[in-house]
């Protein structure tokens, strides 16, 4: 199933040549990565957590289940794995236009949220990833709120 997995990222979310773009799939894989660590943040990734996450990625992109799928399998991975938010964040700051992004972190606190208690590793992730993500504070807040609705 590793491998598998493995052979589906090198095929479609290898690291793009010198000049070239990332393709849809990478920015894909980076947004929900960065879903899974704010999932992750309180230590856990329960089911609520998860279906705010598969409910984000079928919102956001339109891909197949079985994409999707493999696409949640490889960015939890990738968020287990990886040591820093950098690769992420900065590959979707390249790419993805403001309002993108702010759809991204109005999804991440929607994951903050869904099990009904916002703790301070939470809070302290989002604020980190909105930094990271150049995100100015009011719209940081509005997209809280309305992800707390």
């Amino acid at each position: 199933m590793i491998e598998r997995i493995r052979k589906f990222f090198d095929a479609n979310l290898g690291t793009p040549k010198s000049g070239q773009a990332p393709s849809a799939e990478a920015l894909q894989l980076a947004a929900v990565a960065l879903m899974f660590e704010v999932g992750r943040s309180d230590f856990e990734v329960d089911a609520a957590e998860l279906e705010h996450i598969t409910e984000a990625v079928r919102g956001q992109f339109q891909i197949s289940d079985e994409q999707t799928r493999v696409l949640l399998e490889l960015a939890r991975e990738h968020a287990e794995h990886a040591t820093s938010l950098h690769g992420f964040t900065s590959l979707i700051n390249d790419h993805w236009t403001l309002e993108q992004k702010l759809q991204l972190v109005e999804y991440m606190w929607r994951v903050a949220y869904a099990d009904r208690h916002l703790n301070d590793h939470e809070v302290h992730l989002m604020r980190k990833i909105a930094r990271l993500l150049y995100i100015p504070h009011r719209q940081f807040i509005t997209a809280k709120l309305r992800a707390r609705k």
